[in-house]
């Protein structure tokens, strides 16, 4: 039996292709085991040099409706959160993703066929403890009418996250979730989603070119345009807790901490690490250095549009 404590890689490499929720290019990926502590890295296998990419909050170069990361010369690969998610949950610390264009793809719009391939590929364990900490005190990040907290934790990640929507078939949904638990099914198979008003104003910002009802759940007013509807009751929420915790995997390490978000996001998370490693205090599992001149990249998404990767 595998030990919670030590890092982690894949068994064997693990391919995926499809279309890019946002830009629409396809594209495939393929997952190389990695050694220990070299962490998720991005190689741009199209990109001849200089196409090596960190999955690290420091590399975030957008945070407008999925997560973007670039490294020093440019090169980047977006909506990266979903198959961040799968490593998170999966226990994954250690792979190479090679991709072949611009954005990871899709797939069904949750982490599904992610977490169900690393676990029929096989897991690795490694002989380097993993990367963890735990915050001794509460530290809160407050943008307009978007709040986010970590505090103490003995009990591994808890997630406390509350939507609040017009719509009435989101509404103000709200769910909790450890992520030391064994069953994650109704957060890896949560699929993005959006008010089906709000699609062509949407692709106006040059977004969700690669969007159907195959890999996101479209409502309009009070009906469920997808065959078959949600897979779980709080599916929307489910999948912002999902979004969340791939966004957290950028952080580095395995946080031990209850975090608590209202209208939570991208670009709230993202901000929110930027905070915490200026301000944080930890124990003495690991030491973090304060980021000095780490850029401020909150930005504004357009008011009203529910949508999300």
């Amino acid at each position: 039996m595998m030990s919670k404590n030590f890092q982690k890689t894949i068994s064997k490499p693990l391919e995926f292709e499809g279309v890019g929720l946002h830009t629409g290019v396809k594209s495939k990926i393929k997952i190389r085991p990695a050694s220990e502590n070299t962490g998720v890295v991005f190689e741009r296998i199209d990109v001849k040099k200089n196409n090596l990419i960190l999955a690290n909050f420091k590399n975030v170069s957008s945070s407008v409706l999925c997560t973007k990361i670039t490294n020093s010369k440019n090169v980047s690969v977006s909506t990266v959160e979903h198959l961040l998610a799968s490593f998170y949950i999966t226990g994954i610390d250690n792979v190479i993703v090679e991709i072949d264009n611009i954005e990871v793809p899709i797939m069904d719009g949750s982490s599904k066929d992610f977490v169900e391939g690393i676990y029929n590929t096989g897991i690795d364990e490694q002989t380097v403890v993993k990367n963890t900490f735990n915050i001794e005190k509460k530290i809160d990040l407050k943008i307009d009418n978007k709040f986010i907290s970590l505090e103490p934790n003995d009990n591994g990640l808890v997630v406390d996250f509350k939507l609040n929507y017009k719509n009435d078939i989101i509404g103000n949904q709200r769910n909790v979730i450890n992520f030391n638990d064994k069953e994650l099914k109704d957060v890896y198979t949560s699929r993005t989603f959006c008010l089906f008003e709000d699609i062509e104003k949407i692709k106006k910002l040059g977004f969700a070119k690669g969007g159907s009802l195959d890999n996101a759940i479209v409502v309009k007013e009070n009906e469920i345009l997808n065959i078959g509807g949600l897979r779980n009751k709080l599916e929307f929420v489910n999948h912002k807790i999902l979004d969340l915790v791939g966004d957290f995997l950028l952080s580095g390490y395995r946080i031990n901490g209850k975090v608590t978000t209202i209208e939570g996001g991208h670009n709230l998370s993202i901000s929110f690490l930027q905070k915490l490693f200026n301000e944080i205090i930890i124990k003495k599992e690991v030491f973090v250095k304060p980021i000095k001149n780490s850029k401020n990249i909150i930005q504004k998404v357009p008011n009203q549009l529910a949508v999300n990767s």
